[in-house]
């Protein structure tokens, strides 16, 4: 039987496999020729003493012991070309998962993209971040993959009670990811991988019958009597289905509107907001790791930093080490701010969302727009620092002790967000209760992380697309909405996950949910 064992070895032996199988072999007690094979389970980083370890759990198989290398492979999926069929609004990682689920269970998805497919959303990006150019459904949230496809791809989640995350994971190395992302306790694909990722997924959907429709925005939803009868979409072009997965993302404000006009119960949802701060990986490393030097074998370091300010939870959000600020605007006359890392997360800087989460009372300014009042709020904040910075995709920026003074930066260096910054008082983009908190909160992040505090750092305002506004009630046994028959809120969009995995989870679980109802 191979012999299963927790250990913690310098990062040195778990970069190198023949330095681990000697480590290994002095721990149980036998040569390491004895050793045929080393399987990692799991894989964390201990930076708590000066002395950095690497946590494993490991499997070992000795020669004798029966081992084979295993590849992961996708489930059978049926040919749905004739079946019935379900409408998916949105391609971000809900509605993919959901419809592949959908595949699997014997359904036709059609799933509907406001947004371009992944290659074509580049060009859109490079106008957004050359040209300042914003295309309303082509974006760095909207288009093929979602919002995570060009901001990260972390696979990270505390959702673990909301479903199986092996079984995403899982899914996703059988398209192709890395079989690390089952073993890293903080998963990532990364912006330039994931791409290719979400190309297969979209080819395995038409490949058994799906049907993936891009530049397709759903611009009513056809309702009698309470039930869904299906869309209709901006060219008036009408598709009819008894079931709908409404996965649009949490930046689809349109999809809001559109709901509440139309009376189809939805609710302010609180959220979070605040900045983007940008340090040096250097520095970041050098806080984490307690050293002058990283070294080859430790990779750049992550922070996750939670403080209480008056009452509030200030915290990291969307940490991306050696990565950039990216412009997430999904109108003109708004810009918005979002991190992503590559791969190898080999940028020189690192930037993570310093926000502090918001109560429905914050938005009483906004009462009189009901349930879009939270979402009114964040659009405020948006186009007073489009306003501020200069009326392009240049944002508000300001160093991060300056800020804490109140005092406005004489200059800002050269930072990761191409379209520029412009030297802002940042008090004046923000609430005077959200500046207060920030500013002090910053005094205290410094207090935690020795050397945090410095006006090398970069703010950049606002990171304000944490979460959606809004909430879609839907009810907790049948994922259906409460009021609408055949619509089914889910993901990021409708308040019910919080990245990739989450969404994808809840995008296989509204699948299930309307199999089960066709029974």
């Amino acid at each position: 039987m191979p012999k299963e064992l927790l250990l913690q070895v310098t990062p040195e032996i778990a970069a190198n496999e023949l330095l681990l199988k000697d480590y290994l072999s002095k721990q149980i007690k036998v040569s390491a020729q004895e050793i045929q094979h080393v399987s990692i389970l799991k894989r964390s980083i201990d930076a708590r003493q000066k002395a950095i370890k690497i946590n494993l759990k490991v499997l070992i198989y000795l020669k004798g012991e029966p081992f084979q290398e295993t590849k992961l492979e996708l489930p059978i999926y049926k040919d749905v070309s004739n079946a019935q069929e379900v409408i998916v609004v949105g391609a971000g990682p809900a509605g993919l998962f959901a419809a592949l689920q959908l595949i699997e269970l014997g359904l036709k998805p059609i799933v509907l993209e406001r947004g371009k497919d992944v290659r074509g959303r580049r060009r859109d990006l490079k106008a957004i971040n050359r040209e300042h150019i914003v295309n309303e459904d082509s974006n760095y949230c909207f288009g093929e993959g979602g919002a995570g496809t060009y901001s990260d791809g972390k696979l990270y989640t505390r959702s673990k009670k909301r479903g199986d995350v092996t079984r995403i994971l899982e899914l996703l190395v059988a398209f192709g990811a890395s079989e690390d992302i089952l073993v890293e306790a903080h998963p990532h694909i990364g912006t330039n991988k994931l791409p290719k990722i979400i190309e297969d997924i979209r080819n395995k959907i038409r490949e058994f019958g799906g049907q993936v429709l891009f530049e397709t925005r759903v611009s009513d939803i056809l309702v009698k009597n309470n039930e869904v009868e299906g869309i209709v979409t901006q060219n008036g072009d009408k598709i009819h289905a008894n079931k709908l997965i409404l996965a649009t993302g949490h930046s689809a404000r349109d999809i809001f509107e559109l709901l509440d006009k139309k009376k189809i119960l939805i609710e302010a949802k609180p959220f979070a907001l605040g900045v983007r701060a940008e340090h040096s990986q250097e520095l970041i490393d050098s806080i984490q790791y307690s050293c002058d030097f990283r070294g080859e074998h430790l990779p750049p370091a992550p922070y996750s930093i939670v403080k209480q300010v008056n009452g509030r939870g200030m915290y990291s959000f969307c940490m991306c080490p050696g990565g950039v600020i990216a412009p997430c605007a999904t109108s003109p006359g708004e810009v918005v701010t979002n991190g992503w890392s590559p791969s190898k997360r080999d940028q020189a800087t690192a930037n993570s969302g310093i926000v502090v989460e918001l109560k429905l009372e914050d938005f009483k300014p906004f009462a009189k727009f009901g349930a879009l009042a939270g979402m009114e709020f964040q659009k405020s904040i948006e186009q007073k620092a489009w306003h501020l910075a200069g009326e392009t995709q240049k944002v508000p920026a300001q160093r991060m002790i300056d800020f804490t003074k109140s005092k406005v930066s004489a200059d800002i260096p050269k930072t990761s967000y191409v379209p520029g910054t412009t030297s802002v008082e940042l008090g004046q983009v923000f609430p005077g209760f959200l500046t207060q908190i920030m500013r002090q909160g910053f005094q205290d992040f410094g207090k935690s992380m020795r050397g945090y505090l410095t006006n090398e750092a970069i703010l950049h305002a606002p990171e304000s697309r944490t979460s959606s506004p809004v909430r879609i009630p839907r009810d907790p046994m049948t994922l259906e909405h409460l009021q609408i028959k055949g619509l089914y809120p889910c993901g990021e969009g409708a308040g019910y996950a919080g990245g990739i995995i989450s969404a994808a989870i809840d995008g296989e679980k509204c699948a299930l949910m309307i199999a089960e109802s066709l029974k």
